[in-house]
């Protein structure tokens, strides 16, 4: 029901998305994914530490704390589509999370300049 509601509601701000089947940890697959073809909000901003630290860490959490529900969120940098699994755990070791900067990222040109951080893809 939470991958319904969301693509209900989101739509605005993710763009298109439909709900789809995602297997979940116990082995059984449900109707509680949701995929967004392709991010807005990503394809805005353009940048992985935007995408990461304001929207896939913060979203994750509040459904964990506020709706009880777990949700692993999955974003694709290559073509800006992303992965939501409701009833998924965030692995510990996300490995998105330590993703490199993408080469049209306007904020990181100007880290790397500055201080040599947020190394390129």
């Amino acid at each position: 029901m939470v991958a319904r509601v969301t693509v209900l509601t989101c739509q605005w701000l993710m763009g298109p998305c439909k709900v789809n089947i995602v297997d979940l940890p116990n082995g059984e697959s449900w109707d509680s994914g949701v995929f967004v073809e392709k991010c807005q909000y990503l394809e805005e901003s353009k940048c992985v530490g935007v995408c990461t630290n304001t929207c896939k860490l913060p979203t994750q959490t509040f459904f964990k704390d506020y709706m009880g529900v777990p949700l692993l969120m999955e974003p694709n940098f290559k073509d800006y589509s992303c992965q939501f699994k409701f009833g998924v755990a965030p692995p510990e070791d996300d490995g998105n999370v330590n993703e490199p900067c993408l080469e049209t990222c306007s904020i990181a040109g100007r880290r790397k300049i500055v201080s040599g951080e947020c190394p390129m893809s």
